[in-house]
């Protein structure tokens, strides 16, 4: 599944014959992220529609949950599912929420810092962590009351943009500001920073495979990058 934000259109394709399907997901749509959530259907952030939208992957289905009134044009980000079911979302206006997809309840809370809400995990015990680039921080709500813990980076104004969680719980977050791969224990509640080669680095994405290994794109070098934690390589 890919967005295609310019189109309003959620894609997808068969690795197996090349072909490709585009499903359009409503008037204005502008859709951002997409997550497969625990049923099977594709969830997508939609900046347009200002709405979490749901496709079902076999009827193609689309449905939409809109943000509140109030919360007009949060520029949505990124999702992710917590261990309950529900649907957490960040907006870079400075909100954060959540959806609870069994009976339609939205909740939408002020970001700490304001603006810049953007990467969003989900840790293997079912925990919610986000990231805000403009904030600056790592923050992880409380999964009862939305109350956000302020995690801050260990280097001031880092930029922490993404987010994602590896199979032991640990945080690990691109930092676009000064270029660095990060990793928070919240076992142990410690950084450790890992700098991207080269001069005028920018992480961006970062992913940990099924392996332990980390990826993250560098907009400076214009490259992926691997980083492996056991050799820390």
């Amino acid at each position: 599944w890919y967005t295609g934000q310019r189109a309003g259109v959620l894609g997808r394709l068969d690795p197996k014959t090349g072909g490709v399907e585009r499903i359009p997901l409503g008037k204005g749509s502008a859709s951002h992220g997409v997550i497969v959530g625990p049923d099977g259907a594709a969830w997508v952030t939609d900046g347009g529609q200002n709405a979490i939208v749901r496709v079902d992957p076999i009827s193609k289905e689309v449905k939409a949950w809109p943000l509140p009134a109030s919360r007009g044009g949060a520029n949505l980000n990124t999702a992710a599912f917590d261990g309950r079911g529900r649907i957490w979302f960040t907006g870079q206006t400075g909100i954060y929420g959540r959806l609870d997809p069994a009976t339609g309840n939205m909740d939408v809370w002020d970001a700490p810092k304001g603006v810049g809400p953007y990467g969003i995990t989900a840790t293997p015990l079912g925990d919610i962590y986000y990231v805000s680039l403009a904030g600056s921080f790592l923050g992880k709500p409380d999964l009862d009351t939305g109350e956000t813990t302020v995690i801050e980076p260990k280097t001031k104004d880092a930029g922490t943009r993404r987010v994602w969680s590896d199979a032991k719980g640990r945080l690990w977050v691109s930092e676009w500001n000064v270029g660095n791969l990060s990793v928070y224990d919240p076992a142990s509640k410690s950084w450790t920073d890992h700098k991207l080669p080269g001069d005028g680095a920018h992480a961006y994405a970062v992913y940990v495979d099924n392996k332990g290994k980390v990826w993250v794109s560098d907009f400076g070098a214009n490259a992926i990058l691997s980083f492996d934690p056991e050799s820390q390589a």
